[in-house]
This record gives C-alpha cells, sequence and structure tokens, in this order.
C-alpha cells in the first residue's frame, strides 16, 4: 500500500458565494429541485454531537468539546415514539447517531424501547470505549432482540495508518478490539468507511475483504448495504447547484433521496426542545427545521445544501441501512 497522498484533505478552494443562497432559485435563475416526503420509512435520532475522538473532515465536527447538539433523553424519545403511533405513520426503523451515540447515558434503553415497540434499530457507533462500557447491557438486548439490530461501526480504511489519518493516533485498536467483539458475540453488523482514498470502487472492497478475512469478521464486503462507502462531504467545497432539470440529466429520481424516506430528530442546546430535520446531514442550519412533530414535517425540502448535491444527488448516498 503506498503512503497516504498529502492532498487528502487538501483545503477547499471555496464555494461560489452566489449559490445555496436561494431556496427556490439557482445562483443562474433556474429552478431549485426539491424532494417531498413520500412516507416516513426512518426516523433518525441523533443523540448529541459530542464524541470521545476528533475525526478530520466529520460533517458533524464532533468532538469531545462539540455540545451544540444536546442529549436526547430517553423521554424525548419516546414522545416521538409515541406520535408514530398517534398518527398511523408507516416508519420501520429507528436509527441512533451523533456524536458517538453510545457517549449518550440513556441510549442503551433507548434502544429497548424502539426495539420493544417492534421497530428495526440501527447504531452508528465507532466501537470503542464508550461502546465497550456498555457490553452487559448490550447483550442483554441483543439476546431478545437479535435479529432486529444492527450495529454500523465506521472503519475509515481497511490499513490501521489511514484509518488513523482520518481518527487519530491509536484509534485503530480500540476499533478493532469492538468490532471483533460485536462480531464474535454474533451481533448484526455492518461497516461504513471512506471514498477519499484515490482508490476504485472494486480496489477499496477488496481491500476490505481481505480485513474482515484477516480479523474473522462476517461482512460481505460486495454487498453496498453491508459495505457502505460515503463520498467526502465538504460543505465549503464548491458543487453544483441541482435544478429541476438535473434529475433527467442524471437518471436520479427525487423519490430515491433519502429525504423522501427519512426524518431526523436533533435537540440544539441553545433551542427550546427536540426538533424535525430532513436528515442526518443537516442537524445545524436552522433553515432546514421542520417543525417540532413529525405531523408538520412533511413538508417538501428544498435541495439548497452543498451536501444535497454531493453527497446524495451526485454521490449517491445514503445513510439508511437500504
Amino acid at each position: 500500500m503506498t503512503d497516504m497522498p498529502d492532498t487528502l484533505f487538501k483545503p477547499s478552494p471555496g464555494i461560489d458565494p452566489q449559490k445555496f443562497r436561494d431556496p427556490d432559485f439557482t445562483a443562474k435563475g433556474d429552478q431549485r429541485a426539491v424532494v417531498a416526503l413520500t412516507h416516513l420509512r426512518t426516523l433518525w435520532f441523533n443523540t448529541g454531537s459530542l464524541c470521545n475522538i476528533t475525526c478530520r473532515n466529520c460533517y458533524m465536527d464532533s468532538s469531545p468539546t462539540n455540545n451544540r447538539l444536546a442529549y436526547l433523553t430517553l423521554a424525548d424519545v419516546e414522545e416521538y415514539l409515541s406520535e408514530i403511533e398517534t398518527e398511523g405513520l408507516r416508519v420501520e426503523e429507528i436509527a441512533f447517531t451523533g456524536g458517538e451515540p453510545f457517549m449518550n447515558r440513556d441510549l442503551c434503553d433507548m434502544i429497548e424501547s424502539a426495539l420493544g415497540k417492534g421497530y428495526r434499530v440501527l447504531v452508528l457507533t465507532n466501537a470503542m470505549k464508550p461502546l465497550l462500557n456498555k457490553r452487559d447491557r448490550l447483550l442483554d438486548i441483543f439476546r431478545r432482540y437479535a435479529e432486529a439490530l444492527t450495529l454500523r461501526v465506521s472503519v475509515d480504511h481497511f490499513t490501521p495508518h489511514r484509518h488513523e489519518a482520518v481518527r487519530g493516533q491509536d484509534t485503530w485498536a480500540p476499533m478493532i478490539e469492538g468490532l471483533k467483539w460485536l462480531a464474535g458475540n454474533g451481533f448484526k453488523l455492518t461497516v461504513a468507511g471512506r471514498t477519499c482514498w484515490n482508490e476504485s470502487q472494486d480496489q477499496s472492497r477488496r481491500g476490505y475483504a481481505d480485513f474482515f478475512k484477516a480479523e474473522g469478521i462476517s461482512i460481505d464486503a460486495e454487498d453496498p448495504a453491508a459495505l457502505v462507502l460515503f463520498p467526502e462531504m465538504d460543505a465549503a467545497a464548491d458543487v453544483p447547484e441541482i435544478t429541476t432539470h438535473c434529475w433527467d440529466i442524471l437518471g436520479v429520481a427525487p423519490e430515491s433521496m433519502m429525504c423522501a424516506t427519512s426524518r431526523m430528530i436533533v435537540k440544539r442546546r441553545d433551542g427550546s426542545g427536540p426538533v424535525v430535520v430532513p436528515c442526518t446531514l443537516l442537524p445545524y442550519d436552522p433553515a432546514f427545521e421542520l417543525g417540532r412533530g413529525l405531523a408538520q414535517a412533511s413538508k417538501t425540502v428544498s435541495l439548497n445544501h452543498p451536501h444535497c448535491a454531493k453527497f446524495c444527488v451526485l454521490g449517491g448516498a445514503s445513510c439508511s441501512p437500504d
């Protein structure tokens, strides 16, 4: 494996300041693309923006000091689970992200509450110490709800030096410990990697396949739902704005976008309570708030953010498990 290129995290030249200013029209005056909610299939909860590590190019800017998003509580989550039932929404899965979700002391209670109501549950994690500290509780939940619970572990590259180029020194071994503990105990696992390494999809998947085999991890690296390779997300990088004509030009359907079937709950530290946003990528921007409750959050979403273009439309990526 060659050394990591020096240009991996080179500064962005900056986005055109005329772009992404008007929710209805692009800088060129074209009508901006929008996405309607087809039905709410996945409800995400951002459990808080604090994380035990600081990753380079983290779209959330999660770190041990970023507390812009307060911790959600079990009561917060159960309020939305009750609203799903009251409103008769066809939610199929509940997903938890962060920050590092296992730093939230209520996370295991949240997981158990959602599983107990019959939902599939997905948890995004770095599989490090915060998760390992919850081993006994996780095993208890697993014994009762094994088939309905999936954990997605972040492994930014299949080699230690490149993984640690993103996650920081001495982050590989703790991740391996957590990943192997989960695999050894039979948890349903997926892995999230990154595509910033000047490698083709085939090269990346072959590398992860060799890594999984060497570590005894039963994950099919050829399955895009089992190994999710995410494009980089730099909100300052110049990207095209998506117009209504782009759907046909790109051969992409608006109903395939994450915001067509997902919403996320966040609780800003300076806010009065949890609010709904369109997806996992936009936790901070108040322009994307859709209201307090799920019943009011079915509004059409204007693709007025660089992440909408680079990650979802052009990158073809989604945080959802399917």
